[in-house]
């Protein structure tokens, strides 16, 4: 590996972690993860000299959130754990072990995938033992106070009845399959996005400023570590454990062992309780169990000392194909889910502790090879959890499946993109794109025409109101008939509604065209278009070539602009827009300035009085230009509270940064 390709695996480790950690949102499974970090490690044990205090490999999780509360300071640190993935390293590091400390024996843990948190308890005046402190892991030094929602969990003691004066407890917190599923039903039922996987959706749900949400979600909780207390909780760590669990406190499964047989064989006997589980776990954790002994077995500052986290490999079943079914997305691309049995029970699949039944089949070659098709066979693998995918064949279909020539719900023909395997339907009146489309266009980042959201759109589409974008300025012509039926409401809401519509009319040509949602063309992009052009009769005339001299433009985006203002159908829409009386050409406001102009700016974290949007019109409307990432270009970056790594970013690469008077300053 050279050095640029460890810098960018570095790089994309970082985001997973931000993903996983922070935003509790991954995109990557749990073994994919593991993988990258693996080969992360093999390089730097390679190059030591590679290794900075801010690699991956030094770091232990998260930061802590503010939104959740006050931070907090760990008294022990929140350490993670040193993964191995095969039965000869875990029987290594037992012999490891064995060969320092004879006698030395293993508890071997159920690791169970949910969000860590310490439970401080401190005795009071009536005697017996309070908790005064629950705190979330963090960056493992410092976490985030949760004792408002840990008081609501059932399985966390409030009180204990036990004769010492402090005791701290780790554990994991995790909601339960049957929880997760009740609320993805009513999040299905309420026409509201599902949570991924139970971990995601636990680690929000600890998260809520809102006790109540927090209560009413269910989470459960295991305790699997002291990490402080009396010295008789101190000494062998299953004896702990056991007197914890006499004394009412729900421990995580742990068997005692003395040889790595016997290690091995606990590890196997979890892997096999997996599917019969009501919670998701990740792996098994071997710890030595005389905790005196575990500082002689150091695994590095981010790793706790003596103990090692066996992962297994990622689960497969046998399923059917049964239906492949096609989609069609806002821009018009062709998407392919398949609806999939499990081939021995013939039900949903149970990967990871949750129900399979539909696998995304992505584009027409991935479908080619993996000789997709009806009635096939194929291994269906959920790694870590995440996302299931095809990864597989165990028996070919009869026929491989053919995709579609037309659109599956308007009939016109579908284009194949040049170069890729993406198909698109075109029509931009399909109403597959219609509820979607229309919804872009009257979003905040749009025309910002508020009130008018998915839902009323929809209700406005199944009575025929809407036809394409520009039938909104034509709503104005049913107003009577709309107040008749509620669609929108009484008449005070029909009237605001139909007052904000026409409003929007004003708004700059560069929020018209973003929302005419062309490939590649955001908000952004449409705004330093339409400074160069002027307005939409320009640009429509424009050719390819021009088009590229634009800054930010490539030939992607160009072919696309182009291509949408020579199809027929969108300037018969333009025209329509036209003759509501739509702005299209770029107002000069009185206030912009070019006092930042050829500057480059990147904003971050949270400014005392600007959202980051507002900011960023700010710094457009004085000639300034914003990027999303710091790179070596970047001539400021503002930052705000919790800036985070671009703010490491920019101090490492010698950026100035400018808090927000410093902006307001330099714009005078």
């Amino acid at each position: 590996m050279t050095f640029e390709e460890y810098k960018a695996l570095a790089k994309e480790i970082d985001y997973h972690m931000n993903r996983y950690y922070n935003e509790d949102s991954p995109e990557i499974s749990d073994y994919d993860y593991d993988m990258m970090m693996q080969d992360l490690k093999a390089a730097e044990k390679e190059h030591p000299e590679w290794i900075t205090p801010d690699s991956p490999s030094q770091k232990i999780g998260g930061v802590a959130k503010r939104e959740a509360g006050v931070k907090v300071t760990h008294n022990v640190p929140m350490l993670s754990i040193e993964d191995v993935f095969t039965e000869e390293d875990v029987v290594s590091w037992v012999n490891k072990v064995k060969n320092i400390h004879s006698d030395a024996l293993f508890s071997v843990e159920q690791k169970i995938d949910g969000l860590s948190m310490t439970l401080r308890y401190t005795r009071m005046d009536d005697g017996k033992m309070h908790l005064t402190l629950a705190e979330t892991r963090g960056d493992g030094i410092v976490g985030e106070d949760v004792t408002a929602n840990a008081h609501v969990i059932p399985d966390v003691q409030k009180e204990l009845d036990l004769d010492y004066d402090y005791l701290e407890v780790r554990g994991e917190v995790y909601m339960s399959h049957e929880d997760f599923e009740k609320f993805n039903l009513e999040q299905e039922r309420l026409g509201k996005k599902a949570s991924a996987n139970p971990r995601n959706l636990a680690a929000g749900t600890l998260r809520q400023l809102d006790t109540s949400i927090t209560k009413n979600r269910g989470l459960n909780m295991f305790v699997f570590n002291i990490q402080d207390g009396p010295e008789e909780l101190m000494e062998s760590h299953n004896a702990g454990l056991n007197i914890l669990e006499k004394a009412g406190i729900r421990t995580v499964y742990h068997e005692l062992c003395e040889t790595s047989d016997e290690v091995v064989s606990a590890i196997r006997k979890i892997g096999e309780m997996r599917s019969e589980l009501p919670f998701d776990i990740d792996g098994a954790v071997v710890k030595v169990d005389h905790i005196a002994y575990r500082n002689d077995f150091p695994a590095g500052s981010k790793y706790s000392s003596g103990h090692i986290a066996f992962k297994y490999p990622p689960e497969e079943r046998p399923v059917v194909m049964e239906e492949i079914e096609e989609t069609v997305g806002r821009t018009g691309k062709l998407a392919f889910i398949g609806h999939v049995i499990d081939a021995e029970t013939h039900k949903p699949a149970r990967l990871c502790g949750t129900n399979v039944s539909r696998v995304t089949l992505h584009n027409a070659d991935y479908m080619r090879e993996n000789k997709i098709g009806l009635g096939g066979v194929y291994k269906l693998k959920k790694s870590g959890d995440i996302i299931p995918k095809i990864c597989g064949v165990v028996k070919e279909p009869k026929m491989l499946y053919e995709v579609s020539k037309v659109c599956p719900v308007c009939g016109a023909e579908l284009v194949v993109e040049e170069d890729t395997a993406d198909i698109r339907c075109v029509n931009p009146t399909c109403k597959a794109q219609l509820s979607r489309t229309i919804s872009y266009f009257t979003s905040i980042n749009c025309m910002n025409i508020m009130g008018l959201g998915e839902t009323l759109i929809d209700s406005l589409l199944e009575e025929g109101y809407l036809s394409s974008y520009a039938d909104i300025y034509h709503l104005k012509e049913h107003r009577d008939e709309l107040v008749e039926k509620g669609i929108i409401g009484r008449e005070k809401n029909t009237d605001k509604l139909l007052s904000a519509i026409e409003a929007s009319k004003e708004n700059d040509a560069d929020r018209f065209l973003a929302g005419l949602g062309i490939r590649n063309v955001g908000r952004r992009t449409a705004t330093t278009i339409m400074s160069e052009v002027k307005s939409i009769d320009n640009l429509m005339s424009i050719s390819v070539e021009k088009l590229q001299e634009i800054p930010d433009v490539g030939e992607t985006t160009a072919i696309s602009i182009h291509d949408f203002f020579s199809d027929e159908r969108n300037i018969e829409i333009i025209s329509d827009f036209k003759e509501c009386g739509l702005n299209m050409v770029i107002k000069e406001k009185e206030n912009d300035s070019d006092k930042l102009a050829g500057l480059t700016f990147v904003i971050t974290g949270t400014l005392p009085n600007y959202g980051r949007k507002e900011m960023q019109e700010l710094v457009e409307k004085n000639g300034g230009k914003c990027t999303g990432s710091v790179s070596k270009k970047t001539s400021y970056l503002i930052a705000g509270e919790a800036a985070g790594s671009k703010l490491e970013k920019a101090n490492a690469l010698g950026i100035p940064v400018l808090d927000e008077e410093g902006i307001l300053s330099m714009i005078g």
